[in-house]
């Protein structure tokens, strides 16, 4: 290795750490920005080489900040609030009856509106609900945690990774399904149940609630219905193989459009609260991959798919599946995606091979608190509530629930 490469290998893997350590509370965009201003200024990565990276990315901001948009939009028009309140009396008193529908509109959430809406607008809402019970609110909290993941490979537009993993060959809908829906049904039905009898103790029994309704007017109804169609149509692009990051944009900004009629402060509630510092974020882990890349770190990538294809079907799948978990737990899983992405898009391999890839990166992070931006994001929003959870709490968790999930996912992956 050159000193260049050893260089390039460092600020990287500083900016990395800086991301999911967050030093005297540092915003995570500070650390990837200024880490790939750092390869540029230094004249360690090449400017053209930097915006080439970053650029590459286009589809993906758009798609982060329009998915974004449509959640703070339903979190200001109350319609989770109503979601939550809504789930309570249809549990009826029993505490493993609402767990059962928590997991399940969770899943839908994530399905349709990606992992981090679920983890962002989901949780806080259940939260909120659970308040006015006497049931234990983590058992819940942990469902939409690992719901968040679990589901995130459902449709092509459950999980940003998805679209940094394939890019611009995002696979159609059918395709996708026929090669991601029985691992994906495999994931969500072994979490729930590994889940369900982990906390057996805590959901046995009965619970007393508040019934106070949450009311929706008029204008909520309608916005509400905005946010469905808008939702409707992601799939929809998805289905037909429109651009679907770009979809997300414009279908949010139509959305916001007929929201805003009649009450501006739905736009302005949105622009203030979409995490707008998601956009640099991303874009300084584009640049610090493609560094990565000239640092002879992603040569290595692209020969462990190579040698994971030679394993054969079966023992190929489980061994990146286990080598991708690792990384996506030790690094975050948004860049062991772009490198994947990078890594799969140079060096053809068997899709059964990408696929297991992407189940890896989407399902793996189940293991940490900082193995997806989906759970870091959950985390913060009960930091904020005043419930914590520490990293051995959920890794005893994880390791329960994700093992069978992952196995069987990776297994039946096509």
């Amino acid at each position: 290795m050159t000193l260049t490469q050893l260089l390039l290998l460092v600020v990287s893997l500083i900016a990395i750490g800086g991301m999911l350590v967050r030093p005297f509370r540092s915003p995570e965009w500070v650390w990837t920005l200024g880490g790939a201003l750092a390869l540029v200024l230094s004249g360690l990565l090449p400017a053209a080489a930097a915006a080439s990276a970053v650029a590459r990315g286009l589809d993906v901001y758009a798609f982060l900040i329009g998915i974004i948009a449509l959640a703070e939009l339903a979190r200001y028009e109350r319609l989770f609030e109503w979601l939550a309140t809504y789930l309570l009396r249809a549990g009826g008193g029993s505490r493993a009856r609402l767990f059962m529908l928590l997991y399940g509109v969770g899943t839908l959430v994530t399905a349709l509106l990606s992992n981090d809406t679920t983890a962002v607008v989901l949780t806080p809402a259940v939260y909120a609900a659970l308040a006015r019970t006497d049931a234990r609110p983590l058992p819940y909290l942990y469902a939409c945690a690992f719901v968040a993941n679990a589901a995130s490979f459902v449709l092509p537009i459950s999980n940003p990774a998805n679209l940094v993993i394939f890019g611009r060959s995002l696979p159609q809908l059918v395709p996708w399904v026929a090669a991601f829906g029985g691992a994906a049904v495999a994931a969500i039905v072994l979490t729930y149940l590994a889940l369900r009898l982990a906390r057996g103790r805590d959901l046995a029994g009965t619970y007393r609630y508040d019934d106070a309704a949450v009311v929706l007017s008029a204008r909520n109804v309608r916005a509400g219905i905005a946010i469905a169609a808008a939702t409707l149509g992601l799939v929809a692009a998805a289905a037909v193989g429109i651009d679907v990051g770009y979809a997300a944009l414009v279908l949010a900004v139509l959305a916001l459009g007929v929201a805003a009629v009649g009450d501006a402060e739905a736009l302005r509630f949105t622009a203030r609260h979409v995490s707008w510092q998601i956009v640099p974020l991303v874009a300084g882990l584009f640049a610090i991959v493609a560094a990565l890349d000239r640092a002879g770190a992603l040569p290595a990538a692209r020969a462990l798919l190579t040698h994971a294809e030679q394993l054969g079907p079966i023992a190929g799948r489980l061994a990146i599946g286990a080598a991708v978990t690792g990384a996506s737990n030790l690094f975050n899983n948004l860049p062991v995606a772009l490198a994947s992405g990078f890594a799969l898009q140079s060096a053809p391999v068997a899709p059964q091979v990408a696929h297991a890839t992407l189940v890896a990166v989407d399902l793996g992070p189940n293991l940490s608190v900082t193995g997806s931006l989906a759970t870091v994001l959950w985390l913060i929003a009960l930091r904020r509530d005043g419930v914590e959870v520490t990293a051995w709490q959920f890794l005893r968790l994880g390791i329960v629930v994700v093992t069978p999930a992952l196995i069987a996912a990776l297994l039946l992956v096509r």
